[in-house]
């Protein structure tokens, strides 16, 4: 077939190219679809992939099968994607077919900010096992099956009247009746597919009873159904609600699981104001984005899953969407109806924005549709429930007829919805507050609805024990942070209250197992919430006992997961009672509303059942509706209300009051008789309390930039019930130090002392930034509890004074910095203000009217020095469009500061003349509160005018603290000598290099090699070398084969490391990691491969462990290999910041996106290179008293000097991986650039065409001047023939602090010292000068080499060997490899060692600006820097891409046997076969060459000796053939293709009237395939099925091999059944060899193959018809022939003897 596989996503599609007759099409083709949409809407769209079957243009093929699932499942995969996975294609319309193929693809979705990690790849192998490589999520069986949803869709209530009243009032007048004015329809989305109900027209309580079937995979690829109710109408079909079932929350796949079932239940669907306007400004609520405002309707549903059985004959094939009716459901189906009770008070609503104005305020609470002014839902009619409950007649009478007492009371009982209007207050220039005071306006709703609390109940005990686990985990973390004692002793207690917890559960919800309306859900959900928390309880005690100081972070990762899985299983997916809604009126306008869910506030008898907030006073804050509650506008609070709610049965209403501050009267709405029980309209509270508030303002920082400077004039403004005050504005700052006391006074507050103590109100600050002109802009908010004093208390530890507190500021959802502070609420007593503690400020300070924090609660503070070190500044963008010219730097930290020198001239050069200047500053002892360190760069214009270019903040100095060593810890006491071996085999892979992390080995470091390790040695070697496979010749290696290798080491590190994580999961899942599995994985691809193993010796397993890692070593030719990072090198070595920092400048706003990282890119307006060091002072004397010690340079002693340096600066570029596509074919033709300062080399002539993974194996040479030009880009860009060239991506990389970094970036160290062949050492200095320069800086005693291989570096002693081989082959003795030995170990110095770089390639992501945060692909590089005061460097290495080498393969096909005989015969009705067999390389599919026709074979065997040749190019290193070919006749030019080497043989049969017939094939990985049987007996299905079994073999080590090979087809089961068996030699030759000894095709010359010697039966009967009546007619048919003859001719003698008779008789009687 010709197969074609479109990919879909939403309405896109895109499409691969069609490749001819194959059944196993390569594709290779990248596709990439931009999305900008919010998450949820991404996550549900739907990826569909497709095989069509010749489409083209003017047909549009068949569908083949095709694969879906939606993008939230890839985004939830590990890494966020899907790598080299089999996608398992399923007809639609037939599911009893069964597989219809595979596809093999990536898939990986990226939102801003991820990156992509390309997994290492697997070999081949691998990965065609299919079964074990299918595209589905963990956990997923791979044999999915199909089945069918039922989802029921029964009736819905409450929906809003849609049409306006004016409309209304005109089809009135049309139809002359009022009908319910909305024609309601159902309509489901589910996987890609829709379903719609029928249209109830003109319904407000439409009915429907109808059920949609999807037929789907199960389970499913697809999470969520959306369900939606939709008005039908011809001119808008507009969305009511929508509501989404997640399948995972209605589901459980475990071994007690059970399948997706749901209900029948009610859901709730929320979304926009029932206020009825033309246009519904909220629209897109109803479709379900963003928080509904407001209830909208109710649905019930159930839903059903039942797996079929394809084989059975009733199943209907298609899975078309099917809408059928249902019977009716019983009317108490979904549980009792009862009736409930909302009650709540408002007792305070301050900070009402000042917009709203000063019309009258009131607020409204509704429940579903009750308490909603204008449906007006008050009172079921005739106490039947009409509106949301759906009561049937005679339930109405029971509710009559129940207790006659009861509803005596309640008759008259008028739900108060809402508060009296009431004028606003002016609190201050910002916000109003509600004059309450001592009345406190009350509401109460009655509502009926069905009783399924019990859902509620569970979700509630479930949601306590998750919010206590939370609050423990925070607490937790808050005593590592702060460094504090025993964190293991508070999670052992966390621990201690979560087993409890679930085993509390347990017991609890086990109750009222026999209610009403409970669904199959219910009790299955019970069933596993019960069995999880059981389990969770269990595993948390084991936990507990494991909590040692030292694993404590460990376990609390273990932790945070319960959290999650808690979080997951409290979320209930029926739902009961709507939630509850308060809205600000004002003048009839709804102006903001806060959603309460009604499980929160839920009262039960059981303490653990009850809602969080019943009958508990909260701080609400209301906020904006839809849209306009987005950016900055949902920021300011609309209003804050300090609310007490309580819902639950009418019945249990007595308790309804109880949470209420106490001291209060009740107001009843009338006085009546029977009024006694009826809820008050309002309170009056009789006990106030006052109280002094007093708030500690110390400082804030790393706050919001909301200038243009890039700073911000910050002020905070204080709230508290009614009163607000404001601090001091403080210019110019991020990090303001108020250092401020607020008092404000006479604070009253409502209700009983005691209780005011413990639950005081909370406190608003909120930053804003002033403006000289128009009003302060919003910085951010935080909320604080003051603690509080009674009068009758005393104050003093340990509860004041309070301590200073960080508190996190929000902007919106996004932190926006610090405040640090204290807070205290003080009751006034008998004595009034005397009795309060005295406010004693600092004496020394005088500042007027502002009250500085006083003694107790500021920190203490000591003296301390900070030196900068002034290096440069660099990349300094334009400022107001003019250049920045003279720059200075100034510092400043807590109102000390220092200035740098200024720079002359910024473009001749913009390092510092004078390097370290100091300043001193007192700070706070406890390092957590010290203040930020502000660097800002002013550029000093003419005429004295300054101009400030940007800042930057350093929020922690607490790296930058110095500390002064140890001299007794000093890694070693420098007495004893340490020796370290490196083995003495120059020629093969070291010992150091091959510890192939077997994470699990300490190797590397061997100590004292004692001699019966060293005979041990000896003897493995031998041994090794008996099973390695013919060595390498050198001069084949080549650079790429070094490359290659070293790839295979990174995977197998990347793989060892995959299986440690893995085994340390099971190993947590099986006994939550028992004593002593700690396994920390290491992140870096290095210290494993080149074996170093975190710099500390490992004594004593180190030796024999050393020794037996080599043993299972891959037995590959031993190849020096180089270090592949699969990431930036600055991620590995900590930005090479070892002593010179790099300070980003901001200025300008801070963007207001969520996403704040990325607008900092446009504000980045330069950068300054120095460092800080800070210390006590003063400072012990040993250290200023160290011989060279220079007092101008302070602690900066070995900084070089920073004039400017020439360098010529070589860069590699390897090749490049997954780039974005440019171009509309889905390809690019991508080409590198190299920007340098002022040079640019654009390499566009050697654009590789149409490659998205283009090796480019090339070197540039630029030189450069630091520090002027530091900053090197490296681009790809497109190629196109006309227009200009698009960027595909760059990656920038600071060269500056790579050359002066002590790790030494400069070249990295190969892994061994050669003076010839690929391996040459390519530093222009020598291993020894490395070594005694490197000695030199850093102050180190040595080297010091020694006779029989020994050096000497301070206290550590290396061996190796001293001899080298020259390019002829001869010894020379040399002192290199000791050298290189000991930069290998430098790390291991003891005080100055650190990490030299070896000799590596990295790889970079590559971004594009136009893209921020998404990654274009990433590119493989490397950078070496020569200074050009040093001897030059040689020739660069020569990484030029490796050629492909030209081969020819001949296949013989000698003979077939057995092949299936397809035709009948004419004339004997024989079965036979007109055997032919066709063969080709994959990828050369219209070279495919043909054998001759054996016809008429009666027994399937087949005689040919034919003789098949093809030539092709190949890659030995990437195992991968290279096609050159053009895509299509309009490309410019070839493009290059790499698949791997196949090759494929079939056999057919001929037919001349219709189609050939296909037999059955084979495909053979010419690198690894099958050995052939030696006879076709032995030849079986085996060959084919078993392959782990069979003996391998590779055309490219054999050459020449023969044998027979069974061909393959599915049968209709599709199962694998044997068609044939050919007997074929395989031949490779080099394109050289071939040239030779030519060979011809078929059997012609040269050297041609013998006719083979068939029986005389094959032939063709209408070519050669004689020979056809000898074979055919006379062989068989001889002796019938002769009869049939024989009986003619008697016939024939009869016959005359009749005709002549008469006249012979007529004339022997008559004599005539």
């Amino acid at each position: 077939m010709d197969p074609v596989v479109c990919v879909e996503i939403g309405e896109e599609k895109k499409y691969t190219c069609m490749k001819e007759s194959t059944t196993c099409p390569y594709y290779n083709e990248y596709f990439v679809f931009d999305f900008h949409v919010p998450p949820d809407v991404m996550f549900d769209k739907i990826l569909k992939l497709s095989v069509i079957h010749s489409k083209n243009l003017l047909r549009s093929g068949t569908l083949v099968g095709m694969f879906k699932l939606d993008v939230g499942t890839i985004y939830s995969q590990p890494e966020h994607q899907f790598y080299h996975k089999w996608a398992f294609l399923s007809d639609p319309d037939d599911i009893t077919a069964g597989c219809k193929g595979y596809i093999k693809c990536d898939i990986a979705v990226m939102g801003k900010g991820d990156n992509i990690k390309t997994p290492h790849k697997a070999n081949e192998t691998d990965e065609d096992d299919i079964e074990g490589n299918l595209l589905l999520p963990e956990g997923v069986p791979t044999e999915r099956q199909w089945a069918r949803f039922y989802l029921k869709i029964y009736r819905a209530e409450g929906l809003p009247k849609m049409n306006t009243s004016i409309m209304a009032n005109v089809k009135k007048a049309f139809i002359g009746e009022n009908k319910d004015l909305v024609d309601p329809y159902v309509q489901v989305l589910f996987a890609g597919q829709k379903g719609k109900t029928s249209i109830q027209k003109s319904s407000y309580e439409p009915i429907w009873n109808e059920q949609i079937i999807f037929t789907e995979m199960f389970p499913p690829l697809c999470k969520r159904m959306k369900v939606q109710i939709r008005d039908s109408d011809k001119v808008n079909d507009v969305a009511i609600g929508t509501h989404f079932i997640d399948l995972r929350k209605i589901a459980n796949d475990g071994d007690k699981g059970f399948l997706p079932t749901l209900g029948p239940a009610w859901v709730n669907m929320y979304g926009s104001t029932r206020n009825y306007t033309i246009m519904d400004e909220h629209q897109d609520l109803n479709e379900g984005l963003g928080e509904g405002v407001s209830f909208r309707a109710r649905l019930l549903v159930s839903l059903a899953v039942e797996i079929l059985d394809t084989s059975s004959p009733e199943v209907m094939s298609s899975t078309e969407v099917q809408v059928e009716g249902i019977p009716n459901i019983s009317e108490n189906a979904t549980g009792k109806i009862e009736e409930f009770f909302v009650f709540g008070a408002f007792l305070e609503a301050t900070m009402i924005d000042r917009k709203i104005g000063d019309k009258p305020i009131n607020f409204e609470v509704t429940i579903g549709n009750y308490g909603n002014e204008i449906d007006g839902v008050t009172k079921p009619k005739m106490g039947r429930k009409r509106k949301d409950g759906g009561g049937s007649d005679e339930e109405s009478d029971l509710i009559q007829g129940s207790s006659d007492e009861e509803t005596e009371d309640n008759r008259d009982l008028v739900s108060v919805s809402t508060t009296p209007p009431m004028k606003p207050v002016i609190t201050d220039r910002n916000y109003f507050h509600l004059p309450y005071f001592e009345t406190k306006p009350c509401i109460y709703i009655k509502s009926w609805w069905q009783d399924q609390r019990r859902r509620l109940y569970n979700a509630n005990i479930m949601d306590k024990i998750a919010d206590k686990l939370e609050e423990g985990l925070n607490d937790v973390q808050e005593v590592i942070k702060t460094e504090k004692a025993y964190p293991e002793r508070r999670l052992r207690g966390v621990l201690e209250e979560l087993s409890n917890g679930c085993s509390r559960f347990v017991t609890l919800a086990n109750k009222d197992q026999n209610q009403t309306g409970r669904t199959k859900l219910d009790r299955e959900r019970l069933k596993s919430c019960m069995r999880e928390l059981e389990n969770m309880g269990q595993q948390a005690k084991i936990i507990r006992s494991q909590v040692k100081k030292n694993t404590v972070k460990e376990k609390l990762k273990l932790v945070q997961n319960f959290l999650q899985k808690l979080r997951f299983l409290a979320d209930e997916p029926q739902h009961s009672i709507p939630d509850i809604y308060i809205w600000m009126m004002s003048n009839n306008k709804r102006i903001a509303y806060a959603r309460v869910p009604s499980k929160d506030i839920l009262y039960s008898l059981v303490d653990e059942e009850t809602g969080k907030d019943c009958g508990k006073v909260q701080t609400i804050f209301l906020k904006l509706p839809g849209k306009k509650g987005f950016g900055s506008a949902g920021w300011t609070v609309q209003a804050k209300t300090e609310l007490y709610l309580w819902l639950g049965l009418n019945k249990q209403r007595r308790d309804f009051l109880n949470g209420l501050p106490n001291g209060f009267e009740e107001n009843k709405a009338s006085k009546g008789p029977g009024m006694l029980s009826s809820p008050p309209i309002s309170l009056t509270y009789i006990m106030k309390q006052v109280f002094q508030l007093r708030v500690h303002m110390y400082q804030a920082r790393s706050l919001f930039a909301a200038d243009s400077t890039g700073l911000s004039d910050p002020f905070a403004r204080v709230f508290f019930s009614t009163h607000s005050q404001v601090t001091e504005v403080l210019n110019e700052t991020l990090c303001p130090t108020w250092d401020q006391l607020l008092v404000f006074d006479n604070v009253e507050l409502y209700g009983e002392a005691s209780e005011l103590r413990d639950d005081p109100p909370i406190i608003v600050i909120e930053i804003y930034d002033q403006d000289t002109v128009g009003k302060a802009e919003f910085m951010g908010r935080t909320f604080a509890k003051p603690v509080t004093k009674m009068s009758d208390e005393d104050y003093g530890p340990p509860r004041f004074p309070p301590q200073l507190e960080y508190y996190q500021v929000y902007r919106g959802n996004c932190t926006a910095g610090d405040l640090l502070g204290a807070f205290e609420l003080l009751q006034l007593g008998i004595g009034g203000r005397a009795d309060l503690p005295p406010i004693d400020g600092p004496t020394d300070m005088d500042r007027g009217p502002i009250l500085p924090v006083p003694m107790g609660i500021r920190p203490i503070l000591s003296k301390y020095r900070i030196e900068v070190l002034f290096w440069g500044l660099r990349d300094l963008k334009r400022v107001n469009l003019a250049q920045v010219d003279r720059p200075r730097v100034d510092i400043e930290c807590a109102g000390k500061g220092v200035q740098s020198a200024l720079i002359q001239n910024y473009k001749k050069n913009p390092n510092f003349s004078t390097l370290v200047k100091w300043f001193e500053v007192d700070l706070p002892e406890n390092e957590l509160l010290h203040p930020p360190l502000n660097i800002r760069v002013v550029d000093c214009r003419a005429f004295g005018r300054y101009t400030l270019v940007g800042s930057h903040a350093v929020t922690t100095l607490r790296k930058f603290i110095y500390r002064p060593a140890d001299k007794s810890a000093n890694n070693w006491s420098t007495s004893e000598e340490i020796v370290i071996n490196t083995e003495p085999e120059p020629q093969v892979k070291k010992v150091e290099t091959v510890v192939k992390l077997d994470s699990t080995s300490d190797a590397v470091v061997k100590l004292d090699m004692n001699e019966d390790d060293k005979g041990k040695k000896k003897k493995r070697k031998k041994g090794e070398g008996e099973v390695e496979e013919e060595e390498l010749d050198e001069s084949m290696l080549d650079w790429w084969s070094k490359y290659f290798a070293s790839i295979e080491t990174l995977m197998e590190h990347l793989r060892a490391q995959e299986a440690l994580l893995a085994d340390a999961e099971d190993k947590e899942d099986t006994d939550i990691m028992a004593e002593g599995g700690e396994i920390k994985p290491d992140d870096s691809p290095i210290k494993g491969s080149k074996g170093k193993e975190k710099g500390k010796p490992k004594a004593k397993g180190a030796k024999t462990k050393g020794l037996s890692t080599e043993g299972p070593e891959r037995r590959k030719q031993r190849i020096h290999e180089l270090q592949v990072y699969n990431k930036e090198l600055e991620n590995e070595f900590d930005s090479f910041e070892d002593w010179l920092h790099t300070f980003n400048l901001y200025r300008g706003k801070s963007g207001d996106d969520d996403d704040q990282n990325v607008a900092d890119e446009d504000r980045l307006i330069g950068r300054f290179k120095g460092s800080l060091c800070m210390y006590k002072v003063p400072l012990a004397d040993d250290i200023t008293r160290e011989p060279g010690f220079d007092p101008s340079m302070g602690m900066f002693q070995s900084v070089p000097h920073n004039d400017p340096i020439n360098i010529l600066v070589r860069i590699y570029v390897v090749r490049a991986t997954d780039l974005h596509p440019a171009d509309i074919n889905g390809k690019a033709d991508p080409y590198i650039a190299v920007k340098l300062g002022k040079s640019e080399i654009k390499d566009k002539e050697n654009y590789i065409s149409k490659q998205l993974n283009p090796i480019f194996g090339k070197s540039f040479d630029v030189e450069a001047t630091f520090p002027m030009e530091s900053l090197l880009t490296v681009s790809i860009y497109d190629w196109d023939l006309v227009g200009t060239d698009d960027l595909i991506g760059e990656t920038k990389i600071d060269l500056e602090n790579r050359f002066y970094s002590k790790h030494r970036a400069i070249c990295g160290i190969s892994s061994n010292y050669a003076i010839h062949g690929y391996n040459v050492w390519r530093d222009p200095m020598k291993p020894t000068q490395i070594l005694a320069k490197l000695c030199k800086d850093t102050k180190t005693d040595g080297p010091h080499y020694g006779p029989s291989g020994r050096v000497k570096v301070a206290n550590r002693v290396y061996l190796g060997p001293t001899e080298i081989e020259d390019e002829n082959g001869l010894k020379k003795q040399t002192e290199e490899h000791l050298a290189l030995a000991a930069l290998k170990h430098w790390e291991d110095m003891p005080r100055m060692g650190c990490k030299l770089i070896p000799e590596h390639v990295e790889t970079r992501p590559l971004l594009n600006p136009d893209k921020p945060g998404i990654e274009q692909g990433r590119i493989e590089m490397w950078v070496d820097m020569f200074p050009k005061d040093m001897p030059a460097p040689g020739p660069a290495v020569d990484i030029s891409p490796r050629k492909p080498k030209k081969f020819e393969l001949r296949v013989i096909v000698w003979n077939t046997d057995e092949v299936i005989l397809e035709d009948d015969d004419i004339f004997t009705g024989e079965k036979s076969s007109d055997i032919f067999v066709r063969g080709w390389l994959k990828g050369q599919q219209e070279d495919k060459q043909d054998t001759d026709v054996h016809y008429h074979s009666l027994t399937g065997e087949g005689n040919f000796n034919w003789r098949f040749v093809y030539p092709f190019d190949y890659l030995m290193a990437e195992e991968k053939i290279v096609i050159s070919k053009k895509e299509s006749m309009f490309a410019w030019d070839e493009t290059e293709y790499k698949i791997p080497a196949r090759l494929n043989l079939q056999v057919w049969d001929a037919d001349h009237f219709s189609a050939d017939d296909f037999l059955g094939a084979i495909e053979l990985d010419l690198n690894r395939f099958p050995r052939g049987a030696k006879t076709a007996k032995q030849c079986s299905l085996d060959m084919v099925q078993n392959e782990q079994e069979m003996p391998m073999v590779s055309i490219f080590k054999q050459k020449r091999i023969k044998g027979w090979w069974p061909f393959i087809a599915r049968d209709e089961n599709d199962e694998m059944e044997l068609t044939g068996k050919v007997e074929a030699e395989l031949h490779l030759m080099t394109a050289e060899e071939a040239e030779k000894n030519p060979v011809g095709l078929g059997r012609n010359e040269p050297e041609p193959l013998e006719k083979p010697n068939r029986p005389d039966t094959t032939f063709l009967w209408f070519i050669s018809p004689l020979k056809a009546i000898r074979y055919l007619i006379c062989a068989r048919y001889k002796w019938l022939i002769i009869k049939i003859v024989l009986a003619l001719l008697f016939l024939a003698m009869l016959g005359l003897f009749i005709y002549s008779m008469p006249g012979y008789m007529v004339k022997k009687m008559l004599g005539v």
